[in-house]
């Protein structure tokens, strides 16, 4: 299972991003936990810019809103290296 953050707080790109996330997830079909983080201090010990997506501790999106296919692409990649590790 992977742990996937967003971060955000509660702007239209912030939720956008959340739901692209969730639509993603549900297209690949994967064990996932999305967790959708709005407090301030929280997200500045994370990234610098929102919205932010990190999958378990790794940064993967910041400062833009990914599409679905660029969620599933970065999914693919992520979950292929945590496999390999």
């Amino acid at each position: 299972m992977v742990v996937i953050r967003v971060f955000g707080t509660g702007c239209p790109k912030c939720n956008q991003t959340y739901e692209n996330v969730k639509k993603a997830v549900e297209e690949l079909g994967i064990d996932a936990e999305i967790i959708k983080v709005t407090d301030v201090n929280e997200i500045a010990e994370w990234v610098f810019v929102t919205p932010g997506v990190a999958f378990d501790d790794v940064i993967v999106f910041e400062g833009k809103i990914p599409s679905v296919e660029e969620v599933k692409e970065e999914l693919h990649v992520y979950l292929n290296e945590k496999d390999d590790a």
